[in-house]
């Protein structure tokens, strides 16, 4: 199991949206310079970066781009990135700058086709957010929840090459509440792509439990205020996931 510690970037720090309330005006800053707040996480032995451009997931397209590149000259694991990715170009353009993974969530939406074209385009390189709402996939801003389940948009790409389905419950997400493992577990169930656990994770025993999970297709857990504030220490969770 990878641990993914989340950089979610606004006005060129590090913040975060809570309890899925989608008041953008609102996010705490958690960190004034992201860079550092990356180069940390590296030291400290996490094997990935998980970064977010959050404005340019409200915007539509990317916003903090020379966060991220700076960013990338300044660690050498691999970095996953999502916010504002809304077309091939963007993708293409994203992986030749050397990021390793480009994460889909409002175009896996609104343009399956599309997201399933990229995926097979560059295949492993390519990841789906699901933004789950009392099971419905919640749009851009979380302010709206589709129709959709959640579940059968991941169905959607199955067999497309991507990386990963990354499944998050927005109702605990970034509010320190109780993980949502079963909604978690059977999505992981249900499908043979990788699926990343976000949202609610805020202790060691939330990741044990999950970590026990992994044979059920629970490949990774992006971690994000918990780590920042520091509920969850970030060498015991590194050991932790290491061990047997």
């Amino acid at each position: 199991m990878l641990l993914f510690p989340s950089i979610h970037i606004k006005d060129g720090a590090v913040a975060r949206l809570t309890r899925g309330e989608g008041d953008f005006a609102e996010a705490e800053v958690l960190h004034s310079d992201p860079v550092a707040r990356a180069a940390g996480f590296e030291r400290q032995g996490f094997p990935w970066l998980h970064i977010v451009d959050l404005d340019g997931a409200f915007a539509g397209c990317p916003v903090n781009v020379a966060a991220v590149e700076r960013i990338m000259q300044a660690v050498k694991i691999p970095v996953q990135l999502s916010g504002g990715i809304r077309d091939l170009e963007i993708v293409e353009g994203w992986l030749d700058k050397g990021v390793a993974r480009v994460v889909l969530n409002t175009m896996a939406l609104e343009e399956p086709v599309l997201a399933r074209e990229g995926c097979r385009k560059f295949p492993g390189r390519v990841a789906v957010k699901i933004d789950s709402r009392g099971g419905l996939v919640a749009r851009t801003g979380w302010l709206r929840t589709s129709r959709v389940k959640a579940l059968d948009l991941a169905l959607r790409f199955e067999d497309s090459g991507a990386a990963a389905i990354i499944y998050a419950d927005i109702n605990r997400d970034g509010a320190l509440g109780e993980v949502n493992r079963e909604a978690i577990l059977d999505l992981a169930f249900a499908l043979t792509t990788p699926v990343i656990a976000s949202g609610g994770i805020h202790s060691l025993a939330d990741i044990a439990a999950l970590k026990s999970e992994t044979r059920a297709g629970v490949a990774g857990l992006i971690l994000g205020g918990a780590l920042h504030r520091g509920e969850i220490d970030a060498g015991e969770a590194l050991k932790l996931v290491a061990s047997c």
